[in-house]
């Protein structure tokens, strides 16, 4: 039975890179993203393609719901071997640190941490006990490197990465490996890029000094992460504060 990569919040620009890349190897492949519309177009590009995907329509800030989510995709396709996770879209924006409060940051971190950490606990112990596998988890550059004006995803996704090294670390042996892709750059061809070019002139400003990056290159970087897994996190384009 061939391998199955679950893409989360999979959407034109790096999700479908992700399918395509993998799918190239033999993956089949699940779409998760809340618009099933657009799931069933990218379902149909990969079928053009020769690759077997199927969509899984979901909203994906309901962390209650991912086991029942899981199991879908298990009954679809038998076995689930990779995740990613990485659902931002234009709806995704920064926000100043002073504007924060609690009830923004709760629903961000329903949909940048405590559901990415269920679906990891829902779908680890079949990778533990195959001795294979990988959760793969993409994050943007304000993880790494906070920014004045740039927050509200940041801080939340920093957690989810500091949870990712910590579970690489404890998967050392079990050969199933866990890594993070820190994009610093606006991905072309992407809902947030779609969203720059309707955006106000004060939000768009937040977007126009990012470098723009192929998701089919970042793509690329996941699966040599997947197949070498010789570092935790891989940042493209290299980022540079004040740069």
């Amino acid at each position: 039975m061939s391998e199955v990569i679950a893409v989360f919040g999979a959407g034109t620009g790096l999700g479908v890179a992700v399918a395509r890349r993998f799918g190239r190897e033999g993956f089949r492949v699940a779409l998760v993203a809340r618009r099933k519309d657009r799931l069933d177009a990218l379902v149909e590009q990969l079928a053009a393609e020769g690759i077997d995907a199927a969509a899984f329509p979901a909203d994906l800030t309901d962390t209650a719901g991912v086991p029942a989510l899981v199991a879908s995709i298990r009954a679809h396709f038998g076995r689930i071997d990779v995740v990613e996770y990485g659902p931002i879209g234009g709806d995704q924006l920064f926000a100043p640190a002073r504007d924060l409060d609690a009830a923004t940051l709760e629903l961000r971190s329903r949909l940048f941490l405590l559901t990415p950490v269920e679906i990891v606990h829902t779908v680890l112990p079949e990778l533990v006990e195959r001795g294979d596998g990988a959760i793969l988890l993409s994050h943007g550059a304000t993880a790494v490197h906070p920014a004045p004006g740039m927050s509200g995803l940041g801080p939340v996704m920093a957690a989810a990465r500091n949870y990712l090294y910590s579970l690489n670390a404890e998967l050392t042996g079990t050969g199933v490996y866990a890594g993070t892709l820190t994009v610093a750059a606006v991905i072309t061809d992407s809902e947030l890029a779609e969203a720059g070019r309707e955006l106000s002139a004060e939000a768009s400003a937040d977007l126009a000094h990012l470098p723009v990056v192929a998701p089919a290159d970042l793509a690329e970087t996941y699966w040599d992460m997947y197949t070498r897994r010789d570092r935790v996190e891989e940042i493209q384009p290299p980022y540079i504060p004040g740069a």
